[in-house]
């Protein structure tokens, strides 16, 4: 890896892993859809000069169904359950289980086809990391609210299939040209609920800096930097940043918030990450090429 592969990496390790704590101090005076309004709507106006930059609207064509899809289930409904789930669990939990979606993303893509994951390995590698996100909740005492640990696997779920959308009909599209017009939606989406829910007083210092961060750091410059990381050392080795972020939320959340990080919960984490890379791990090339029709279907998701 390149030094600027490996200082964009870096980045994203923790840039993507910062947003769990800032979610968490903002939700204490801005309500879940007024958080996601804004967060979109910056984000969107700083990301939209690229996008016309890019040819503008004309390049999504006809797949502009595919586009709200994708806009729902990887933003608009992820981004408000996440920060509607921390107003009652620690963001420390929340990141944590968020290192769930390389799981889930296995069991979408045999449902569409792909039997590569079906061998003993990566079956093996998918009962830990279920064990691993059963210790994560299991050894919190304060992750008692139900409804918050729904939220929290819609979350994951969400993060999982989107990807899936994005490979299979979005393709050719621009990446930045997806992103930027999926936010702009998302924020003409949530704008009357924020309106409604908007506050009646100034938030403090702390909430307007969160939502800045969020809007600007971990969305449009994140985006524009993992772009460019995609490009400097591909989209396989982009997604190990996955396996990090969650690390990186749990030490903010204890050192920053005080938060509680239990053995269990550590120890569950490292079980995820395990059953993660085994269960996502490909094929020898040698038993790739026996079962090509199986990897060529895997390829499409």
């Amino acid at each position: 890896m390149t030094r600027r592969g490996l200082l964009l990496f870096a980045a994203m390790c923790v840039i993507w892993g910062i947003p769990y704590l800032f979610i968490r101090v903002a939700v204490g005076e801005l309500t879940p859809a007024t958080l996601v309004f804004v967060r979109t709507g910056v984000a969107a106006l700083i990301l939209m000069p690229f996008v016309l930059r890019r040819g503008g609207l004309r390049e999504i064509g006809h797949r502009w169904v595919p586009l709200i899809a994708f806009a729902a289930i990887e933003i608009a409904g992820p981004w408000f359950f996440l920060s509607s789930a921390e107003q009652h669990i620690t963001s420390a939990l929340a990141g944590l289980l968020v290192s769930a979606v390389p799981l889930v993303g296995v069991a979408v893509a045999t449902a569409l086809g792909n039997r590569e994951h079906l061998e003993l390995g990566s079956m093996t590698g998918f009962v830990i990391g279920l064990a691993g996100v059963a210790l994560i909740v299991g050894f919190d005492l304060r992750a008692s609210d139900g409804v918050a640990l729904v939220q929290m696997a819609l979350v994951v779920i969400g993060y999982a299939v989107a990807p899936a959308i994005l490979a299979r009909y979005l393709t050719g599209v621009p990446s930045v040209t997806v992103i930027g017009v999926a936010l702009g939606l998302c924020a003409l989406g949530y704008a009357p609920a924020a309106l409604l829910q908007w506050p009646h007083s100034l938030p403090s210092l702390g909430v307007i800096g969160s939502v800045a961060v969020l809007a600007v750091v971990c969305t449009a410059i994140a985006f524009l930097l993992f772009f460019r990381l995609i490009a400097e050392i591909g989209p396989v080795r982009a997604t190990v940043i996955t396996y990090v972020n969650p690390a990186v939320a749990a030490i903010l959340g204890v050192a920053v918030l005080r938060e509680n990080l239990t053995v269990g919960m550590l120890f569950g984490f490292a079980l995820v990450l395990a059953g993660s890379v085994l269960a996502t791990r490909r094929r020898a090339p040698a038993e790739a090429s026996r079962r090509a029709p199986e990897a060529q279907q895997g390829e499409a998701w």
